[in-house]
C-alpha cells in the first residue's frame, strides 16, 4: 500500500505565499532550486517526532482556473516502491500523463498524472542514483 507523503502548493507569487503560509500556520520554508533544477521551496509543516507531511512550493505552471471553474487545490504525492510498474498501472487504469518522469537528481524519480476524472496527483520513488 502506498501513502501520500508530500503535496505541493502552486502560487502566482511564491513570496507572496510564503508570507501567507508562515504566518497563518508557521510553516518554513528551504531552498531546494539545485535538487529539482528549477525555483522550488521545500515546506517544514512541523517536527519531524509528529505527525503529518512536508510539502514543496512553486511557481504555478499554467493560469489556475478562474473563479467558479473548478477546484484549484494542492497537489497530493504518493511514495511507490517501483515507478515504472506504478505508472504502467496508472495507464491501464485509464490515468494520463500530466508531467512525465523527472529525476531530481541525487533523491528521487518525481512524475505527474491525471486520474480518471482529471485530478493531478503525484508519484515519487526515492532512488539517490537518480540523474
Amino acid at each position: 500500500m502506498s501513502r501520500v507523503v508530500h503535496f505541493e502548493v502552486q502560487a502566482d507569487d511564491v513570496e507572496r505565499a510564503k508570507r501567507f503560509y508562515a504566518a497563518v500556520f508557521g510553516w518554513s520554508f528551504q531552498g531546494y532550486g539545485e535538487v529539482t533544477g528549477s525555483p522550488y521551496w521545500g515546506i517544514v509543516t512541523g517536527p519531524d517526532d509528529q505527525p503529518g507531511i512536508n510539502g514543496g512550493l512553486l511557481s504555478r505552471p499554467v493560469a489556475a482556473p478562474a473563479d467558479g471553474q473548478g477546484t484549484n487545490a494542492f497537489t497530493c504525492t504518493v511514495a511507490v516502491d517501483d515507478y515504472d510498474a506504478v505508472e504502467q498501472r496508472i495507464l491501464d487504469g485509464g490515468g494520463r500523463v500530466a508531467l512525465p518522469k523527472t529525476a531530481l537528481r541525487g533523491m528521487a524519480w518525481q512524475g505527474y498524472y491525471l486520474d480518471t476524472e482529471g485530478n493531478t496527483f503525484g508519484i515519487h520513488q526515492p532512488d539517490p542514483d537518480a540523474a
